[in-house]
């Protein structure tokens, strides 16, 4: 909104210094600033009235160390990030972006499914919460509109740039381009890197070859249905999930900013996505609003994200991918988030094996997901969350470095 006020102003009546609010950079500035004083000065007072609320984590005996200690925390507080995250964006962001319109989509409708989850739990008193298929149904439908915008929506292109051969490229710059509508993604660690969606069924026939909307939105889906979930299951522990998150977003603002930057990706070789530029906003937002939360979730915890919050900044972090055609280092970049729903799937398959072969089941871990199977080691919650930060930092510079490592 302050984006159009300062436009006009600087247009119109030619105000000193009002033309700093075109510049990507300065509002990107001002969005991580402005999110992280609402997550410190309307931190406390949402926990406060949590607390009146006697909206408090209900605590099941797992035998963790200083479990019992958590029992009453107040959680929804993922409240406290999808306020610090809105806020900042719908002050400095052009509202008329079709990206940053598909990120508040995003981010309202995972916080909504999270929000319904934990009134259930914590007001209702029901333990079991939302059903698990109507949250698989809201993320399901969340992936099938992302898919459906990107995939038909005329805003969405990527720019080709002409090559010797007469062929057009998504790199490689050139003075002839052209913004053309084509699903592509960025392969990491290969030099011709880019996949064509389209080019999967290019042999099978034109209506096929017309209509792989019918592949591309599926995996969509997945892809948020995925990295949503493993949020989910990350936030175990004080500042696990919102750190990690933080990290992870650190990561997409450079994609983004690199992405929506003409003369940066000509220089990197990257693909340049018209208008992605916008998404920087919408990250350093997103950054503010975990370092923000952190400072009341760091151990030990003042409150809890919830699903509220875990299923959003999943969700966030999906379809911030997908946009800048970065799917396909999602497990490299949220490699946390993978390992933690990889120990699940495989400690359930496990134990159910087992128990049909030998007629009890056995444990791959002493407990899942990973971070409780530390914990049952002896590890102290705040080692396991710090190595667990560094492994994703380790994790980001990696992803970065396929800018180049090709």
């Amino acid at each position: 909104m302050l984006y159009y006020l300062f436009n006009y102003l600087y247009k119109v009546h030619h105000l000193p210094g009002a033309g700093v609010f075109q510049y990507i950079s300065f509002r990107a500035a001002l969005a991580v600033v402005t999110s992280l004083i609402i997550a410190q000065f309307f931190g406390a007072p949402l926990i406060r009235a949590l607390q009146r609320q006697q909206i408090g984590e209900t605590i099941r005996d797992l035998g963790l160390q200083g479990q019992n200690e958590k029992k009453g925390t107040p959680t929804m507080g993922g409240l406290i990030i999808l306020l610090a995250i809105l806020v900042p964006v719908l002050l400095f962001a052009k509202l008329d972006n079709i990206y940053i319109v598909l990120m508040l989509l995003s981010t309202v409708w995972l916080g909504l499914i999270g929000f319904v989850d934990d009134y259930i739990k914590v007001v209702k008193k029901d333990k079991e919460g939302l059903a698990g298929r109507f949250k698989v149904l809201g993320q399901v439908g969340l992936g099938v509109t992302v898919g459906w915008v990107l995939f038909f929506s005329n805003d969405v292109t990527v720019r080709q740039y002409a090559l010797a051969n007469g062929s057009f490229s998504a790199v490689d710059a050139s003075g002839i381009y052209q913004d053309v509508k084509l699903m592509i993604t960025t392969v990491p660690f290969l030099k011709n890197n880019e996949l064509n969606y389209g080019d999967l069924f290019a042999t099978a026939g034109d209506f096929f070859n017309e209509y792989y909307a019918f592949f591309y939105i599926p995996i969509v889906i997945l892809i948020i249905t995925a990295v949503s979930n493993g949020a989910n299951i990350t936030d175990g522990l004080d500042g696990l999930a919102a750190g990690t998150s933080a990290i992870i977003g650190i990561t997409l603002a450079i994609f983004c900013f690199v992405s929506g930057n003409a003369l940066l990706a000509d220089y990197l070789d990257v693909m340049f996505i018209p208008n992605s530029g916008e998404l920087v906003i919408f990250c350093t937002a997103f950054v503010g609003a975990c370092v923000g939360f952190l400072w009341y979730n760091s151990y030990p915890a003042q409150v809890f994200m919830g699903d509220t919050g875990s299923l959003a900044i999943g969700g966030i972090i999906a379809v911030l991918a997908i946009i800048v055609r970065k799917e396909l280092l999602i497990p490299v970049l949220c490699g946390v988030f993978l390992i933690e729903n990889l120990s699940v799937m495989v400690q359930v398959s496990w134990f159910k094996y087992t128990k049909r072969k030998y007629g009890e089941g056995r444990r791959l871990l002493r407990m899942s997901p990973l971070h409780h199977h530390y914990q049952k080691l002896g590890y102290h919650e705040s080692k396991i969350v710090s190595r667990f930060w560094i492994v994703s930092i380790m994790l980001a510079v990696l992803t970065l470095v396929t800018l180049k490592l090709r």
